[in-house]
């Protein structure tokens, strides 16, 4: 039987998450403010599926008053957070509330904040200002190639690279914070030596802190969407120069969440994402024996599903 030891409290988080382990952010504590996979873009690697709402709109997806509700309370019942981020199933800045989200947050807390952006909409203005007083943000590059951009993402017209290129060169020129730019790297789509060379190209009109090099590490949305091996990153990490970092894997110690049961805690972090064995104890505090329990249990209830993918088993929410 699955233990119903679990907190009151966490069965009403609708809309925090973790804190989960981020290979960039430490323990990020994360703000999900988008319904489940609307989004600019479908993307195929993404873990999360298929985009069931692919939108541009910009709206109040969910309201900021609910948000802030949940953080108020949820801060009283975590260890250890290294960042509030924005990110989750969706793709924040399609929220309107996101500027106020963050300046609310941070008379609340100091915990720094972080925002995980797929750069869809950058080519905004509102949405550059919405972002200005966050403390990292984290978008996401592909290509330069338009073919190669649209093969990746499948995006919304009128998304074109170039936009979120011109758009990515905006936002730094208003933008104090630091940007960690991300280069999701595919084998097949966007590993080529000209691919690269243009993704180089670029670095010095964005001016990004950090370039972090990614590769499909979960599951994806198709399955044409290959990872490239650590010794092909290593020689595009070389190229990239002395800014550029591969994303390394978690490796803090244990986080101790002040609850008594973790099913429903394990339930909301495989809505948001696939995981691992490993990745959900390091998340929950909980050591290998009591997890391996957790996964049984909500296994044989059939609430939650496994799949191999690269070697390893990864648990998802049915």
């Amino acid at each position: 039987m699955i233990k119903r030891t679990a907190s009151r409290k966490s069965n009403k988080n609708k809309f925090i998450y973790g804190p989960v382990p981020s290979r960039r952010l430490g323990y990020s504590l994360g703000i999900d403010i988008i319904p489940f996979k609307t989004c600019p873009y479908n993307c195929i690697y993404c873990q999360l599926g298929r985009t069931t709402t692919q939108t541009i709109k910009r709206k109040k997806y969910i309201h900021k008053e609910k948000i802030l509700a949940e953080l108020k309370e949820i801060l009283k019942h975590r260890a250890k957070i290294d960042f509030i981020t924005f990110s989750g199933s969706g793709e924040p800045t399609l929220n309107t509330d996101i500027k106020d989200l963050i300046n609310e947050i941070k008379k609340i807390t100091n915990i720094p904040i972080a925002v995980i952006t797929n750069s869809s909409l950058l080519f905004k203005p509102e949405v550059q200002k919405s972002l200005l007083n966050a403390d990292i943000v984290l978008p996401t590059l592909t290509s330069i190639n338009n073919n190669t951009f649209k093969k990746i993402h499948r995006p919304t017209p009128p998304i074109t690279v170039k936009k979120v290129i011109d758009g990515l060169v905006k936002f730094r020129k208003i933008y104090k914070g630091k940007i960690y730019l991300e280069f999701m790297l595919i084998k097949g789509f966007n590993d080529s030596k000209e691919e690269i060379m243009g993704l180089k190209d670029v670095i010095k009109r964005i001016k990004p802190d950090k370039i972090q090099l990614n590769t499909v590490v979960r599951p994806p949305n198709e399955k044409c969407a290959r990872a490239l091996t650590l010794k092909e990153l290593r020689k595009i990490k070389k190229i990239m120069g002395r800014k550029c970092e591969i994303i390394a894997e978690f490796k803090k110690e244990k986080n101790i969440l002040k609850t008594n049961g973790y099913a429903d805690l394990i339930i909301q972090y495989l809505k948001r994402r696939p995981g691992t064995q490993k990745d959900i104890g390091k998340s929950l505090g909980v050591n290998h024996n009591e997890i391996v329990k957790y996964l049984s249990d909500l296994l044989k209830a059939k609430k939650i599903k496994k799949r191999v993918y690269g070697g390893e088993i990864f648990y998802e929410r049915i």
